[in-house]
């Protein structure tokens, strides 16, 4: 034996060699007129290579290594398959496989050179774990990025978790390491044992790519392959066009595991929340879903923030396809997906993306920016071209093979600044001295352009808290590319000011109107999310001050108020239906409310506002537009009156424009305001289109059922007006009667 094959056994030995392939399989010997078959069997007793036919050939155990070669001539070779078995017993049991040595490295040059560069768009399909047939073999395509690794073995239930049966090889200087395992399968466990190139040290890891995981608390990576035949088709071409915009989008915010549960508390399989979830959602009139994240994660009160799989859906609720299956029935029926996604940090768990090879990989390594000591997880290295791939190519997964129609992008904020929640000497500034991460700013942007690029229709939306400035504006323009951005100020203020007794909201007024100040300076969500809802925050339902009667009448005042002011909507589920606890992840809903009047009655308001917000499109057309707004009446902080003007444009059968005009009115104290003049758009007659008042829904139904004549009677800067009654605590949404020649 030479010294190269002496040093290369015992690297193979110490498991310290970077490509097994260079001493394992078929290798000429003896210039070419012997060829040398090594097999790599740990815990073997003994082993045979199989020729054609049913002959075999005994291998021999090269000293007391775990290797075993038998040398062969030049017609011996002749009869031996490209991609040959080799037969071994172990514990007294015979086993069969196709040598995995036999194989051509999978991973084009293309492949690593684009991943290099942070530009490999579909990323996915090639790191991971990926069932293949090559060259008529079947069986898995291993490949992760470890460029700090001495060695990476796929361990798993089909080598006994052993770190030394199957070493990966190494792509160059890719840091990427690969290897197909003939005979495994979709369903098969696995994880890598990674030993760092310094300290020899070695650590089991999950895959980052891994399109499937265990059930918390085990952490295993599985195999998956999907079988899902879409049934979306039509939803598809529709969405491509999708002018979302001008169109309404009304989002009920879930979190799967508490929406519903079965009957001893325990999840739901997707497929079972797929139908009961469409019903309600369609039902109910909102446009779209946006679930809390679904990727995997082992902490169930994380609520899916502590993201660990970042490719595969959590199996609390079921396989991938299960998960394929949901968004096809949400799509059947006519509803949006949205999928909370957390690129902003992620867990030190051991087992996931934490110092995956040893060194810092994913995140910084100076914990000044690459730890939020807040949350106590690690930061993404933005700057890092794999990691910037990894990320991207994560989003446009969600979104191409899971059909998902957009992101909200957690903890944006986060992103952005160096100094975020950290104190003088806590952070690193920019090469400029200053606090922007000039990183992650050019991280969003790129991710920004390449969804909008790659799947017309779909959107991106920022939950990002701060000033910062065109955050939904172009990158073009200088933005940050997004397509929304959750309006934080007013759902501040506007809580704020709810919680007020109302003998104290007229000197809090301005928390009203302050918003149009900047309410289309940006493309804005309004959220009512779960955020506000846990943590002492009390439910919607219990914030709101009064008696009971008070809270479910200022609960449906806000619900009118956020559907009448400009922006898309979110509400988080239970609020709909004024649920009284806070939410609790562990629990379900407590949809035995639902069978109360009083809890029925804000549910049925709900319901109405939604389909009267599809159907009259002042109410959505011009969101993001000043036109589609103005002021009647913002200063009456007295009485805690507004009333305001929502506007639409449409275009008749002759090409002529017109407009639609809706008046919005609100009080927002307990005292009915009979005779008080607003003044109106146009003359005619106006009707209630909805009254949150209305005994239906659970109010004392005053109002104006009969509609409404205007007067010659100029007011607060309209040619007419009218003596309206305002209902205690109640909004009005009028609309004037077409004439007959209209």
């Amino acid at each position: 034996m030479t010294m190269t094959s002496q040093m290369q056994l015992d690297r193979l030995m110490a498991g310290t060699h970077h490509d097994p392939f260079q001493y394992l399989g078929c290798h000429p010997s003896g210039k070419g007129k012997q060829w040398v078959v090594r097999a790599w069997l740990p815990s073997a007793d003994s082993a045979e290579l199989c020729l054609e036919g049913e002959q075999t050939i005994a291998l021999s155990r090269v000293g007391k290594s775990f290797v075993f070669d038998v040398t062969l001539s030049a017609a011996q070779k002749s009869a031996l398959p490209q991609h040959y078995t080799v037969q071994w017993v172990e514990n007294g049991r015979t086993h069969r496989a196709v040598s995995p040595w036999t194989f051509w490295p999978q991973l084009g040059e293309l492949d690593l050179h684009l991943f290099a560069e942070g530009q490999h768009w579909h990323l996915y399909e090639h790191l991971g774990a990926h069932p293949r047939t090559v060259d008529g073999v079947e069986g898995v395509q291993f490949a992760v990025w470890a460029p700090a690794a001495a060695r990476v073995s796929v361990i798993g239930d089909f080598n006994g978790w052993h770190g030394l049966r199957h070493p990966m090889r190494t792509n160059g200087t890719s840091g990427v390491w690969e290897l197909f395992i003939p005979g495994l399968h979709s369903g098969d466990l696995y994880k890598y044992e990674i030993r760092n190139y310094e300290t020899g040290h070695c650590l089991i890891k999950t895959d980052p790519f891994a399109q499937a995981m265990e059930l918390r608390p085990a952490t295993g990576s599985r195999v998956f392959q999907t079988r899902h035949d879409w049934q979306d088709r039509s939803w598809m071409q529709r969405r491509a066009d999708f002018d979302w915009q001008r169109q309404p989008i009304s989002i009920y915010e879930v979190h799967l595991g508490s929406w519903q549960q079965d009957d001893a508390g325990g999840f739901l399989n997707y497929r079972e929340i797929a139908h009961r979830l469409a019903d309600y959602v369609n039902w109910m009139g909102f446009t779209h879903i946006e679930l809390l994240p679904i990727t995997e994660h082992g902490l169930d009160q994380s609520w899916g923030y502590q993201t660990h799989g970042y490719y595969a859906p959590t199996s609390r609720h079921g396989d991938p396809d299960d998960f394929r299956y949901f968004v096809d029935v949400m799509h059947q029926h006519g509803i949006g997906v949205y999928l909370d996604w957390v690129p902003a940090h992620f867990p030190k768990d051991e087992f996931a993306l934490a110092r995956f090879d040893g060194t810092a990989l994913y995140e910084h390594q100076d914990p000044r920016q690459g730890e939020h000591q807040d949350w106590g997880t690690y930061i993404f290295n933005y700057g890092r071209n794999e990691v910037r791939n990894f990320l991207i190519a994560n989003a446009l997964y969600w979104l191409k093979e899971f059909h998902l129609d957009g992101l909200r992008v957690d903890a944006v904020a986060s992103m952005l600044y160096l100094n975020y929640s950290r104190e003088d000497g806590e952070w690193v500034p920019n090469e400029h001295g200053g606090p922007e991460n000039l990183e992650a700013i050019s991280f969003l942007r790129q991710l920004n352009e390449q969804v909008h690029a790659q799947c017309p229709g779909t959107v991106v939306m920022a939950e990002e808290s701060t000033s910062w400035p065109m955050v939904s504006r172009p990158t073009w323009m200088g933005g940050l590319g997004f397509s929304m951005k959750w309006n934080m100020g007013w759902m501040n203020d506007t809580l704020a000011y709810f919680e007020q007794d109302p003998i104290y909201r007229p000197y809090h007024h301005d928390q009203l109107t302050f918003s149009q100040m900047y309410a289309y300076s940006e493309n804005f969500v309004l959220p009512l999310s779960h955020d506000e809802v846990v943590h002492l925050k009390r439910s919607l339902a219990d914030k709101m001050p009064g008696d009971l009667w008070q809270k479910m009448a200022n609960l449906r005042l806000l619900m009118a108020y956020q559907l009448c002011h400009p922006g898309k909507k979110l509400l988080f589920m239970g609020s709909e239906f004024a649920q009284w606890r806070e939410w609790n992840e562990q629990i379900g809903l407590d949809w035995d409310l639902c069978d109360n009047p009083v809890h029925r009655g804000v549910q049925l308001f709900l319901k109405d506002g939604l389909a009267l917000y599809r159907q009259e499109p002042a109410l959505h057309q011009r969101d993001f537009e000043s036109e589609g707004f103005a002021w009647i009446d913002c200063h009456d902080y007295q009485q805690s009156i507004i009333s305001f003007e929502r506007r639409a444009e449409w275009v008749d059968e002759k090409g002529r424009s017109h407009e639609t005009v809706l008046v919005c009115v609100f009080n927002f104290t307990p005292v009915p305001r009979e005779g008080y003049r607003l003044g109106l758009p146009e003359p005619g007659r106006y009707q209630e289109l909805i009254n949150s008042d209305a005994e239906l829904y659970g109010g004392s139904n005053m109002g104006n059922g009969r509609g409404l004549e205007t007067q010659a009677v100029e007011w607060m800067n309209r040619p007419v007006s009218a003596e309206v009654t305002l209902p205690p605590l109640g909004a009005l949404v009028l609309k004037r009667c077409p004439t007959e020649t209209e």
